[in-house]
C-alpha cells in the first residue's frame, strides 16, 4: 500500500473531495491524515461523519498564514493542496481575495514543503484554469505556474486538473435542486452551454493516482463526460414531477460557452492512459502503460455530449437523483 505507515495533509480536507479523498485514504492504513481547514463547525461535523478516528488530525488554520502552514508541515510525507476559493462570480467581485487563496496559498504551500522536505505535493486546479477568461481560472493557471515551476526542487509536485465535481457544494446540480424545491424554477445560463463534468469518486480516483504517479511539474487531467447544460436541467424538472420553469438569465461575467482541459501546444508532449492525460514538464519524461497523445485541443465544444438517456443513467449511478 503507497500510503501504509505515512502521515498525509489534506489541506481543505472538509469539503466533498477532502472527505472521499480521507476515505479512500484511511484504507491504506496511514500513520495519519492531518486535515487542515479554517471552519470550525466543517471540521467538527466531518470529525463526527469518520467516528472520531483516532488516525485523524484536524488542524484549524488558513494558507493565507504563512507561518501556520509551516507548522502543519512538520513530519508530513504527503500533501494534498485541495484548498481555494472557487466559485466563479465571487472571485470575480473579489480579485484580491482570489489571488490571497488561491495563488498566495498555494505558494505557502509549496515553501513549506521544500522546506519541510515533503516527498510529494498535488495540487487540485480547474479547467478554467485554460485560457481564463475570470480570475478563478486565472489564479488556477498561475497556481499550477508555481506548482509546474517548483518542478526544480527535490519534492515531487504535480497539479490536476478537474472538470466540474457532480454533486460538489456549490455545484450547479445541488443549485438547480434547491431552486426546484422553493422557487419552482431553474435559471439556466445558456441550454446550449457544454460543460466536463466528473463525479466525486473520478476527482478522488484523479487526485490520489496522481499523487503517486507524480514525477516532477506535471499536470493531470481526466477524460471525462461532456454534458449539456439545457439537458441537465431537463432531466432534474422531469424527476422533480413539479411545475417548474426554466429561465434563460445568459453568460454571466467570466464565463464560456464551453471548457478546456488542455491546449492544442500541451497536447503536443503529452501522454495519454486510459482514463487520463498526462502534460509533463520535461519533453523527455515517459510514463510506463501510457502512449503519446493525439494532438489537439481537448474540449467540452469538440467531444461527443451524453444523450439525455446517458445522463440520466450518470446522474443514477452517482445517486444524485
Amino acid at each position: 500500500m503507497f500510503f501504509k505507515d505515512k502521515t498525509i495533509l489534506v489541506i481543505g480536507g472538509t469539503g466533498t473531495i477532502g472527505t472521499s479523498v480521507i476515505a479512500e485514504l484511511l484504507q491504506e492504513q496511514p500513520k495519519k491524515i492531518k486535515i487542515f481547514s479554517r471552519d470550525e463547525y466543517k471540521q467538527h461535523v466531518v470529525k463526527e461523519q469518520f467516528h472520531h478516528n483516532n488516525l485523524l488530525e484536524f488542524v484549524i488554520g488558513d494558507v493565507r498564514d504563512e507561518d501556520r502552514v509551516e507548522e502543519v508541515m512538520t513530519n508530513v510525507d504527503y500533501v494534498l493542496q485541495l484548498a481555494a476559493m472557487k466559485r466563479v462570480d465571487t472571485c470575480e467581485k473579489n480579485p484580491i481575495e482570489a489571488v490571497q487563496t488561491n495563488i498566495m496559498g498555494t505558494y505557502h504551500v509549496m515553501k513549506a514543503a521544500i522546506e519541510k522536505k515533503v516527498k510529494k505535493v498535488v495540487f487540485t486546479s480547474s479547467d478554467k484554469a485554460i485560457a481564463p477568461t475570470n480570475a478563478y481560472g486565472a489564479t488556477k493557471l498561475i497556481g499550477e505556474r508555481l506548482i509546474s515551476a517548483s518542478g526544480e526542487s527535490d519534492n515531487v509536485f504535480a497539479s490536476v486538473r478537474f472538470g466540474n465535481v457532480m454533486g460538489s457544494r456549490g455545484s450547479v446540480i445541488p443549485l438547480f435542486q434547491e431552486q426546484i424545491r422553493t422557487e419552482q424554477k431553474i435559471t439556466v445560463t445558456d441550454p446550449k452551454m457544454t460543460r466536463f463534468m466528473m463525479t466525486v469518486a473520478q476527482a478522488t480516483k484523479l487526485t490520489i493516482n496522481a499523487l503517486k504517479e507524480a514525477k516532477g511539474g506535471e499536470v493531470f487531467v481526466l477524460k471525462m463526460p461532456v454534458i449539456r447544460l439545457g439537458d441537465l436541467a431537463e432531466i432534474l424538472i422531469r424527476k422533480s414531477d413539479q411545475q417548474v420553469t426554466t429561465e434563460i438569465i445568459g453568460l454571466k461575467a467570466g464565463e464560456k460557452m464551453y471548457e478546456e482541459l488542455m491546449t492544442y501546444e500541451e497536447s503536443l508532449h503529452a501522454w495519454e492512459f486510459t482514463d487520463m492525460f498526462v502534460i509533463p514538464i520535461d519533453e523527455d519524461v515517459t510514463y510506463p502503460n501510457a502512449i503519446k497523445a493525439k494532438t489537439g485541443t481537448y474540449s467540452s465544444v469538440d467531444e461527443k455530449v451524453l444523450s439525455k438517456k446517458e445522463l440520466y443513467q450518470l446522474l443514477t449511478r452517482a445517486n444524485l437523483i
